[in-house]
């Protein structure tokens, strides 16, 4: 069954979350509606939908007319098996002593390495995007120096992948949060799969706003690997929520952005440890005093 998407651009949250409240309301029903910022400063937002059946043009037109936007770009996607797809392309990932792997690649555990499987159909991150690398690498940093302590915080877990890998090595309390429900049943799904169900606190929660993450802290290590937007705005939570030299890792950013975070880190109070890039994505490492 051919799969269709629709998407447009326009300026301001307020009125991309409106347009994408309103493409709900079309027929045929989209199967899913996104609104996202597009992390470039030029502060425009994206607004799109997948549907089923072939969206009506006319409406999508009367649509982005009525909100301003740019007019929606339609495409037909080809019938793709997406999970086997990313099996037959998603090699092992190694991150230091973490191997992070799919069922179809437990042959190639190394034996001297920290696994984690992430399999191809749990969304939100397999661990090839250079931003979970990069906190993968700079959390095996700190344990190779020997500056890693607990408890630990994974905010935006997504798969949960830099959670479970603090639990593999540490005996101590690991937090995981995430804004989206999805997101923890997938982190919840994932820790069962690798045989950890329980090892990780799993929470729904809007940045640090959570009874389970203010009674765990404060954190020795704190994983932040969402946007430049969201790190900034939660720079004094998460610093306040860091025990006596703790580390925050921080990454979701391209590299022209990572200044910018630096400095919003730098206010709160932390120093720079060590910054790591991997394409075009850097990672953060920051102390505590």
């Amino acid at each position: 069954m051919p799969t269709y998407t629709a998407y447009t651009t326009l300026p301001g949250k307020a009125p991309a979350e409106e347009l994408g409240a309103a493409l709900e309301t079309l027929t045929p029903v989209p199967t899913g509606v996104g609104v996202f910022e597009i992390e470039d400063g030029s502060g425009l937002w994206e607004v799109g939908a997948y549907f089923i059946e072939a969206p009506d043009e006319t409406a999508l037109a009367l649509l982005a007319a009525a909100f301003d936007a740019k007019p929606f770009s339609v495409s037909e996607l080809p019938e793709t098996d997406w999970v086997a797809k990313v099996k037959r392309e998603l090699a092992p990932v190694t991150a230091g002593r973490f191997f992070l792997y799919g069922s179809h690649d437990a042959d190639k555990v190394l034996p001297d390495a920290v696994p984690l499987l992430i399999e191809a159909a749990m969304a939100f991150g397999t661990g090839h995007h250079g931003t979970t690398q990069g906190c993968l690498r700079a959390f095996d940093a700190l344990l190779s120096a020997g500056q890693a302590q607990g408890p630990v915080l994974d905010v935006g877990c997504g798969t949960a992948v830099l959670a479970m890998a603090a639990a593999r090595v540490f005996d101590t309390t690991v937090v995981a949060s995430d804004i989206d429900p999805v997101a923890v049943d997938v982190a919840e799904a994932n820790l069962a799969a690798n045989g950890m169900a329980g090892q990780v606190i799993c929470v729904e929660a809007t940045g640090l706003d959570h009874p389970e993450i203010a009674g765990a802290g404060p954190f020795g290590v704190i994983f932040a690997n969402i946007l430049k937007g969201p790190l900034i705005d939660l720079a004094p939570a998460i610093t306040a929520a860091l025990a006596p030299q703790g580390h925050v890792i921080l990454s979701g950013l391209l590299n022209e952005q990572a200044s910018e975070v630096i400095n919003a880190y730098a206010d709160a109070g932390l120093s720079l440890v060590a910054r790591d890039e991997i394409g075009e994505w850097t990672t953060l490492t920051l102390k505590m005093p």
